[in-house]
Parts: structure tokens; sequence; C-alpha cells
């Protein structure tokens, strides 16, 4: 995978644009959050207007007549109208914040239902890994891409609105003008001129803050993005968990390495310099501005233009106005930096899928009697020129158990990935019944194979749940499979440990990490739940890499004297690396470097003497005991 990594100048379109889509996908992940968020802003940014326009008008009245009716009726609307702007903030409040609290964890399902669509070899990627570890180290560090698009997306809408307001309120004060005559200063005050100096004014100080804004954000996000960076390493080996951090003191290297990337000094202060900086700038030219208006509107009171109570309403419209300029400036700027990592998510987002996944019905045999083919198969692996496997042929039918046996890289668990289509050969064609496989929906074909894979997870859920992988399942076929699959003993000792039998066993978590009442099942106990999960699904093929690696000899025995009644009459491929084992299977299977060389039954294949299969068996001959 090449990401693109350009960071060239985009038009204002392009990056509003990538801005945009970020807004339509938490729209998405948080249906109704904008909608209460733009109503929340405008009653949360009207309040204060509200109180500051009422607040001036009974000022105007109390310097002026002092119409006590006028006063309590004014007095009663700012309560009044106070009160019911306040009920209705807290009730958007409250709707707003419910979607904010499940931000994160709808954000992360989002992702999850993402990838969940990915192509395999994109999960193989190590470039795909590390670029969905780096999203979620900007995400945990600095709160960059959606949520920074959430946060100043909001801020933004909070600014115009306050402009909206100050606007609306503060217009007046430039179209006002004294009847009287004035020469000097105070005639340029009451000049239409000097409105038109202040406006300029305005937008000059707006335009300087949105240049220093930017370049504060671009030192922000520089200093910031060494840590997310490096972050990533300490993102890696915080999540190990269980004996070996207490064995090898690995407690000491993820501290060390949190000190390391997370609490540089170096970078803390780089930080610090920048903000304070290009804040220290900002504060100043709002500072310089403020002392402006604040003349401009005085002078206008003293020549008598308005009242008082007008000069209090203007003076706090216009810094708010000049607050919100600011503001816009900094969240233009903060968005414009966050589009670089926006760019990465959507890079990460819209990986290809180009897996042709068919249109053809699997059909559906009541007597299962499907036969798979691999025709001059080769496939090497993306980003690498070394085959994995190269003309490969073979067929099996219904009811074969077939051994796949060879040594580490000689391409057994890639045979695997290419039968349950995890990838498509290079070249040549796998067929099911005579057919491409590709020509398949690829759910239906999917829907096939039964797998445990050498490295088999199983959830920290409910024993039941982890065989049937839902919440809803047939207990009694549950409870068949664990037995078939070699739990049986396991089973009734948990039916009668008392602590047990108040949960019913199928209904405790695996293990104790989140559940103090979770059930603690050794190595070879759990292997034996992922063959159990392999048999509750029924599927035609059952597909074992290495499903012994974890048994004692004892077990590994029971499992193979009980092979063919395990899998009945289904499909098996096996893979070991135990040789022992194959002597159950009715056809072996021996890979080299890549290459079918061998396939017969055990006692022919032990019988070449000078053959692959032979030289693996009698290494390790002197292991066993027949």
């Amino acid at each position: 995978m090449v990401w693109n990594n350009n960071t060239g100048k985009r038009t204002l379109r392009e990056e509003w644009g990538l801005v945009w889509r970020g807004v339509k996908i938490l729209n998405e992940i948080l249906p109704h959050f904008w909608m209460y968020q733009v109503l929340c802003t405008i009653a949360e940014t009207f309040s204060p207007y509200f109180g500051l326009y009422m607040s001036a008008q009974m000022v105007n009245e109390l310097a002026g007549d002092c119409d006590y009716r006028r006063l309590l009726q004014l007095a009663g609307i700012t309560v009044f109208g106070g009160f019911m702007v306040s009920v209705m903030i807290k009730i958007l409040q409250s709707k707003r914040e419910l979607c904010e609290n499940m931000s994160w964890n709808k954000h992360e399902a989002f992702l999850m239902d993402v990838q969940n669509e990915f192509q395999y070899e994109h999960l193989e990627d190590p470039d795909v890994r590390l670029r969905r570890s780096e999203i979620f180290a900007g995400m945990n560090a600095t709160g960059t891409g959606l949520f920074q698009v959430m946060a100043h997306i909001t801020s933004l809408l909070r600014e115009i609105m306050g402009i909206v307001f100050s606007v609306s309120l503060t217009v007046s004060m430039f179209t006002m003008a004294s009847q009287r005559e004035y020469s000097g200063v105070l005639g340029f005050i009451n000049s239409p001129a000097s409105a038109v100096v202040i406006l300029a004014l305005i937008m000059i100080n707006a335009l300087c803050s949105i240049k220093i804004s930017a370049v504060c954000s671009l030192g922000q996000q520089k200093a910031i993005g060494k840590l997310a960076k490096d972050n990533t390493r300490y993102n890696v080996i915080s999540q190990l968990w269980g004996a070996d951090m207490v064995v090898f003191n690995l407690n000491r290297i993820v501290m060390e390495e949190f000190r390391k990337y997370q609490l540089r000094p170096e970078w803390i202060a780089e930080l610090e310099n920048v903000t304070i900086k290009y804040n220290f700038c900002t504060i100043l030219l709002n500072a310089a501005l403020n002392l402006c208006v604040f003349l401009f509107i005085a002078a206008k009171a003293f020549i008598g233009v308005f009242g008082i109570g007008n000069f209090i309403l203007y003076q706090g419209t216009t810094k708010r106005f000049i607050e919100a300029v600011a503001g816009i400036a900094a969240d233009i700027g903060i968005l414009r930096q966050n589009n670089r990592y926006l760019v990465s998510l959507y890079e990460y987002l819209d990986l290809p899928n180009d897996m042709y996944k068919g249109t053809l019905a699997v059909e559906k045999r009541d007597d299962i009697d499907y036969e798979i083919e691999f025709r001059d198969v080769s496939f090497r692996y993306p980003r690498t020129d070394a085959w994995a496997l190269r003309h490969v042929s073979m067929k099996f039918r219904i009811g074969d158990k077939l051994a796949i046996v060879g040594e580490n890289g000689s391409g057994k668990t890639t045979f695997i990935k290419l039968l349950c289509r995890l990838y498509d050969p290079t070249e040549g064609k796998i067929l099911l019944n005579g057919i491409d496989i590709t020509r398949y929906r690829y759910d239906e074909y999917m829907a096939l194979f039964s797998v445990v894979f050498q490295d088999y997870m199983l959830l920290d859920f409910p024993l039941g749940e982890n065989v049937a992988i839902s919440d809803t399942y047939d207990e009694k076929r549950v409870r068949d499979c664990l037995i078939r699959a070699g739990l049986g003993d396991k089973l009734e000792s948990l039916d009668n440990d008392p602590k047990v039998k108040e949960k019913d066993a199928l209904k405790r978590a695996i293990g104790r990490k989140y559940d103090s009442e979770g059930i603690d099942f050794s190595g070879g106990e759990k292997q034996k739940i992922a063959l159990a999960r392999a048999l509750y699904k029924d599927a035609p093929f059952v597909v074992l890499d290495e499903p012994t690696a974890a048994l004692d000899p004892m077990a590994e025995a029971a499992v193979y004297e009980n092979f063919n009644v395990l899998v009945e009459n289904k499909t098996s491929v096996f893979i070991s690396h135990r040789l022992s084992s194959c002597r159950f299977c009715d056809s072996i299977a021996v890979f080299d470097h890549g290459q079918l060389i061998q396939r017969g039954e055990h006692d022919v294949l032990v019988a070449d003497a000078g053959g692959k299969y032979s030289k693996l068996w009698h290494a390790q001959a002197q292991y066993y005991e027949k």
C-alpha cells in the first residue's frame, strides 16, 4: 500500500471539502448531533446578547424618564425570557451531551465496521496497521481527526452566531449621528468616515488573526506530530497484559516508553513556546482594536449620539464581535492543520477492496458433495516478489481427510488462506465443483468453511457465546460440540461446582480479566473451545491449522483417536508439524518451498526412503512411541 503523503498547498475549496466530509461522517456516526448542536449553539449564543440588550434598555429607561411600569415590563421580559432560554438550553445540552458521550465508542465502532469490509490483505499489511495505530495515537494524544472537526465546527458555528447577533445589535451605532456640528476629532467621529475606519481596522485584525492562527497551529501540530508518531510505539507495548508483565518486568519498559514519548520536557516546552508566542500576538492585536473601538463608542456617547445604556450595549457587542472574529480565525487555522490528519484518515477509510465477490449462489446439497480443485495455482503475497506457492495442482472430495505437512515456510498456511479465499491466486484457478470460486458469492463460499487457525482468538465473553459466536444459541448443541472437542470432563466438573451452578457454566466468561466470576481455562482447553466453535458452525469443510499445538500428548492422542467421529462425514484439511497425526488421515500432501512435492497415504510415503515425508517422519519418530 502506497500512502499519499503529499503536503502541498490545497485550494480553499479542497480544504473545505475535507472538513465537510468529516461533518458528514460525524452525522452518520452520531445521528441528530448536528441538529442539537445548531439549536443549542443558537440558544447559548443568544442568551448573553439577550441579557445585554435588555440591560441596556433598562439603563436607558433609568437614565431617561424612568417610567416604573416600563421598568417592570422590561424586568419581566428579562427574567421570564431568560428563564425560558435557560430551560431550552438545558434540554438541548442534555441531548447534545448524550451524543457527545457516545462519540468515542461510536467513532471506534465506525472504524471497526470499515475494517470489517477491508480486503484481507490490508489486515496483514504492516503499513495499514501502522496507519491505524497512528490514527488512534493522534486521537488519543491530541484529539486530531474527526474529533477536531466536531470541536471546531461547533466553535466556528458559535462564533458565527456571535457575529450575527453582534452585527444585528451594533449596526445602528454606525448609522447614527449627532445633529449638532462638530469639528476636529469629534467631527470625524460624527462622520460616516469614522465607521469605515473602524470596520477596516476590524477586517485587518481578522486577517492578521487568521494568519497568526495558521502559523501557530502549524507550529503546534509539528510539536504534537512528533509525539503522535513516537506514541505509536508506546501504544503497542501498553497493550501487554498477563504474567509476562511481572516475570519480565515489562511494567518498567512501559513506563520508560511512557516517559520517553509522552512526558518529554523538550516536546512540552516547544508546544508551550509556540502557544505563548502566538497567543501573545493575538491578545496584543485584540487589545489594540478594543481600545480603538472603546474610544470610538465613548466619543459617540459623549457627543450625544446615544445614551449610556446603548454605550454599554455597543461596548459589549463589539467586544464579543472582535472575540468572535479572532475565534473564527483560530478555528479555521486549526481545521486547516487538522486536514493533514483527515487526509490520513480518509486514505485509511478508502482502502480499496478489489476482490471480486461473484454472483453465483453456492449449490445447497443435502449430500454436501463438493469437490475442490487447485489447478496450477501460484501465489505471491503483495509487496513481495517471492513465490509462496508455485504450480500447485490437487483435488479433494467430500469426506476426505487431508493432512498438509512441511517445514516452516513451505506454504501450508498460504494454501489454507487461498482455499478459504482470504486471497485469490496470482496464477491458476481454484474450482468448486468445476466452477472458479471467484464466481461464487463471497459470503456463501465462506460459509462452507469452519476454520481453527493456529492464532485463533477467544473473546472474554461467556463460554457459550464463544462457541456459537452469538449471544443467542442452542445450549444443547453448544454442550455437544464442547464434549466432542474433548471438554466433556471439564463441563462435568463445572456443572458440579457449587459456585458455577449458581450461574450456568456456558454463561460464565472465559478468564477473569473483566469478570471476577469467570472461568480459567488452560491453553489446551482454550484450543478445544476453538475446535468446538468450528464444529458448531457445522460447515461442509473443516480446516484445522495446528489444532493440537497446545495439547499435551495424552490429550492430543485422544483428539486423533476420535478424529473421524469429530468431523463425521465432513471434508477436513489438517495442518500439523507433528507427523504422528497424519496416520489418521486418508491422504497426506507434502509441501516444500511452496511446491506440492508428494501426496499419498502415510505408509506409502514413509516407505519412500528418499522422499521428504520419510525424512521428516524419521526425524520425529524418536519422540513418539507406537
